[in-house]
């Protein structure tokens, strides 16, 4: 588990809004998301859980959540040493917050967590840079941190093989939009990168961050049936989409 301390001079307020605005470009109904994940955890494990936010990054999902609940505690891990950098400055001095280093692929990163069980596990525009087999693993070693009655949300690209004219169509106007929106001025991925690489503080996090990644993994979107079926062979009582856009998916797992 890692600590945290605030590099003097550092606005990690500043990061945690650039790094919102930058996924924003790609996600415009990120929010919205977010609101539906909150909602399905209250409705179903209350209003003081004990969050695992899985791939957390900049903690969006942490953030969101004791805002919402601040009775809650979260747990978030990554790997990602410049995005967890930002959570640590953030979430700085909050005793409800820890942060883990762990690789979600290595079968031990349960071992680095400071609990053996968790209401509600949430991840979001993150899964994706897994293949569908290690992708299938983490679904068992997830519910197995479930307790009963607990449960798991993914919020990612979930693109459905049998639609692909609707796909196509959808894909062309949102990348259009979001070409208008970078002209004026929105970030994309490189450009926040590259400001990150410019920073300081964050020179160093973000080096070794391309050191373990490169520029992004190659990962699969199975479509939503797909983790469904995969989270309820796991170990999960139920599982179905609760929230979809144009583009992306939200699937809830009930254990």
């Amino acid at each position: 588990m890692t600590t945290s301390t605030r590099p003097s001079g550092t606005d990690w307020r500043a990061w945690q809004e650039s790094w919102d605005r930058q996924q924003e470009w790609y996600l415009p109904d990120r929010e919205e998301r977010f609101r539906v994940m909150l909602d399905m955890v209250e409705a179903l494990v209350g209003t003081a859980p004990r969050i695992l936010d899985l791939a957390c990054g900049t903690g969006s999902i942490t953030a969101r959540a004791l805002a919402r609940f601040p009775e809650a505690s979260s747990t978030g891990v990554d790997l990602d040493p410049a995005l967890l950098t930002i959570a640590g400055g953030t979430f700085a001095g909050d005793p409800r917050v820890s942060l883990v280093t762990a690789d979600l692929t290595d079968p031990d990163w349960v071992t680095r967590l400071p609990y053996g069980a968790y209401d509600a596990v949430l991840t979001a525009t993150a899964l994706h840079w897994l293949r569908a087999e290690p992708l299938a693993a983490l679904y068992g070693q997830v519910a197995d941190l479930v307790r009963d009655g607990g449960v798991f949300l993914n919020a990612d690209h979930m693109p459905d093989p049998a639609t692909p004219r609707i796909d196509a169509a959808e894909s062309a106007q949102r990348h259009a939009r979001m070409d208008e929106a970078r002209k004026n001025g929105a970030l994309d991925w490189k450009e926040w990168w590259r400001l990150a690489a410019e920073d300081p503080v964050l020179a160093g996090p973000t080096a070794r961050r391309f050191e373990i990644y490169g520029d992004h993994a190659d990962g699969e979107t199975p479509p939503a049936a797909w983790h469904a079926r995969v989270l309820r062979e796991k170990g999960f009582a139920e599982a179905r989409p609760v929230w979809s856009s144009p583009s992306d998916t939200m699937v809830l797992a009930l254990k």
